[in-house]
C-alpha cells in the first residue's frame, strides 16, 4: 500500500515468485508439496528469518512450485537485527520498510544458497513481491486456510503455469 509503514506491528500475507514461474522448488504430488533440493533450501531460509530479525516471526507458509505464500508478524520494532544478506536503503528510519528488507535479505540468501551449491544453476526471483495487510481476525483465519489449501487447489492456482494445459 502506497505510503503504508511496513514495519507496523501485525500480520503480513507475502507472496514470492520466481522467476518466470518457473517451477524450482519440486512438485506437488496428491495434492501435497514435495519439495526437491531448492525446495529445501527455500523452506529453510523461510524458518530461519525470526533467527535474524528478532522481533519478526513466521506463521503459516507453503513453498508451492514456483512461489512462495507465508504470514509474518511483526511484533516491536525498536529491535537490533541480522540480516541474511545486506540490503542497502536511502532511508534514514531503519525500520521503515521492514517487510521489504526481510523479503529482499530471504531471496537474497536463497539465490546465494543454491547457486553456492549449484554452480552456475540460472535461479533467480521476480522481482518484488505481493503482499496484504491483515487487519482483523477473519482474514486471518481465510488467509491461513488459503496457504494451508494451497497445494490441493494447484492444478486451480493462478501462479500454476501449467492450468491451461490440464
Amino acid at each position: 500500500m502506497k505510503g503504508y509503514d511496513y514495519s507496523k506491528e501485525g500480520y503480513y500475507f507475502i507472496t514470492v515468485c520466481t522467476r518466470k514461474m518457473v517451477e524450482w522448488f519440486g512438485k506437488i504430488e496428491h495434492g501435497k508439496m514435495v519439495l526437491n533440493e531448492q525446495g529445501k533450501i527455500a523452506d529453510k531460509q523461510w524458518l530461519e528469518i525470526p533467527n535474524y530479525y528478532k522481533d519478526v516471526d513466521i506463521d503459516k507458509f507453503v513453498i508451492m512450485p514456483n512461489h512462495i505464500h507465508g504470514l509474518l508478524i511483526i511484533h516491536n520494532v525498536a529491535f537490533e537485527r541480522t540480516e541474511h544478506c545486506s540490503v542497502p536503503t536511502i532511508n534514514t528510519n531503519e525500520h521503515y520498510g521492514l517487510v521489504s528488507k526481510i523479503i529482499k535479505s530471504f531471496k537474497g540468501i536463497v539465490v546465494k544458497s543454491i547457486r553456492h551449491q549449484w554452480g552456475d544453476l540460472d535461479f533467480q526471483w521476480q522481482r518484488s513481491f505481493y503482499d496484504h495487510v491483515i487487519r482483523n481476525e477473519k482474514s486471518l483465519r481465510n488467509i491461513k486456510k488459503y496457504i494451508i489449501d494451497n497445494p490441493l487447489k494447484w492444478e486451480l492456482d493462478e501462479y500454476n503455469p501449467k492450468k491451461f494445459f490440464t
